[in-house]
């Protein structure tokens, strides 16, 4: 299977490829989950960035609504609400 990769140049591209295929599963999960915790820590960071009055808990929950659906972001606040009671 052939990775999709974008880079300056083919020679660029081939040691990439290269790379990720001597790292092992270890290195190429740890690199997969940076990704994605870089990916959720921007979206985050602009859900700040447009909603500047939104406490740190709202954040979370418009995030979980943005990326998981607006039912279950419902019911996290539901569960979240009888939690504080």
């Amino acid at each position: 299977m052939a990775i999709p990769v974008v880079s300056s140049s083919a020679a660029a591209d081939r040691v990439q490829v290269e790379l990720l295929r001597r790292a092992g599963a270890a290195r190429r999960f740890e690199l997969a989950r940076s990704l994605s915790a870089s990916a959720i820590s921007l979206a985050r960071a602009a859900i700040r960035e447009r909603n500047p009055g939104l406490t740190e808990r709202e954040v979370l929950l418009r995030f979980a609504e943005s990326h998981y659906g607006a039912a279950l972001a419902r019911a996290v606040r539901r569960h979240l609400g009888r939690a504080e009671r």
